[in-house]
């Protein structure tokens, strides 16, 4: 676990490739798979849960506002009704035009900047995507910078080493953050929200409020991992790779990014029903560890995996998980990060200024460096 916050895991997650790729830790008391099969069986089994059976909703938010919506988001569900409402989702953050999106993080940052001072990188990473998506959503006039600080409050509950008290500022940030979307849902906003909706009546979707969950979630997706493909793109830069040339450079850098050190490296699957894998046995009430990052350089599905090649040609990328897991939101997360950094480098930013080897926020799941 300790891997996500390491200078350079991907030796490490070499050797669990080529010498245990689906084996059963007895430290951690779960599985874990590493190699790119076994990742993508894992992500693609119905035998598997994103959240323990017995346990949808972590038990201290049951009843509040932070787990009515924990429960309907589509990345924190199973089943049928998940499925359908994850089209809806991935339908809407289908519409959004990238380039539109990149342009406005792009103005987000500059407008940052313009204050002068130390280049605030926290800031960049972590409050700025979150306030262009709150644009995108329809919230303004300071609803934004609002909707970005209280983001930050409820993602604190989806780890399982949330704090009670971590858990009922989430609980209050989840109550107003349904109030700010709520509005723009009911009354056919337009920009995301208005997406969101349309998506969901060309789908006979009509239960309103697994849709506002769910827009929170787009608020939720982009903190810790835009975080870390904004940071660990500027850390590529620093450690001296260069963006290809061309007015479209930086985007095949960062999605070079998203695969060679990913900014979510892991996640985790419980049983169900029992999983077979490889001669092994996954038995219900078992859970497994899958390291996404160490798929994502399987000498197997991407040739010289450990070498950074933007432009790649249709490489096999685990960040975003696949089947009824996958990210619906990668291509706004990128969009996001190539605006931020491109407004970086374009005011004079130095990204040989910053440390090629820094240190990393201790998560156990996302590896977010800090600047």
């Amino acid at each position: 676990m300790s891997a996500v916050r390491e200078p350079d895991p991907y030796p490490y997650y070499a050797t669990l490739v080529a010498e245990r790729p689906f084996s059963y830790d007895e430290s951690l008391s779960a599985w874990v798979a590493a190699d790119a099969e076994a990742v993508g069986a894992v992500l693609r089994a119905d035998e598997l849960c994103v959240r323990p059976p017995a346990e949808p909703v972590p038990a201290g938010i049951v009843g509040t506002p932070a787990g009515e919506v924990f429960g309907s988001l589509v990345r924190m569900t199973d089943g049928t009704l998940q499925r359908r409402l994850k089209q809806v989702v991935g339908d809407a953050l289908g519409r959004p035009d990238p380039a539109a999106t990149t342009r406005l993080a792009s103005a987000r940052t500059r407008a940052v900047l313009a204050r002068g001072g130390d280049v605030p990188y926290e800031e960049l990473m972590f409050s700025v995507p979150a306030r262009v998506v709150a644009g995108l959503c329809g919230l303004d006039d300071g609803a934004d910078d609002e909707a970005a600080r209280l983001i930050g409050d409820f993602v604190q509950c989806i780890p399982a080493t949330a704090t009670p008290e971590q858990q009922r500022a989430a609980a209050v940030a989840a109550d107003r953050l349904q109030k700010l979307l709520g509005p723009g849902l009911e009354q056919g906003a337009q920009g995301l929200l208005g997406d969101l909706v349309r998506a969901a009546r060309a789908a006979d979707w009509t239960d309103t409020a697994p849709l506002l969950a769910n827009a929170i979630g787009f608020l939720s997706q982009t903190y810790d991992a835009t975080a870390g493909l904004i940071g660990n793109t500027l850390v590529a830069l620093a450690r001296g790779e260069a963006v290809p040339p061309g007015a479209d450079g930086l985007e095949p850098l960062v999605r070079e990014v998203v695969r060679h050190d990913a900014p979510i490296q892991n996640t985790r699957r419980f049983a169900a029903r029992p999983f077979r894998h490889r001669g092994a046995e996954v038995l219900p009430g078992q859970q497994v560890l899958v390291v996404l990052a160490a798929a994502n350089r399987d000498p197997a599905v991407n040739a010289d995996p450990h070498a950074f090649r933007p432009g790649r040609t249709d490489p096999a990328v685990f960040t975003f998980g696949a089947d009824a897991h996958h990210c619906p939101g990668r291509d706004l997360a990128v969009a996001l990060a190539t605006g931020i950094v491109g407004a970086l480098l374009d005011a004079g930013v130095q990204p040989g200024t910053l440390p090629a080897d820094p240190g990393y926020r201790p998560l156990a799941n996302a590896r977010i460096p800090v600047l």
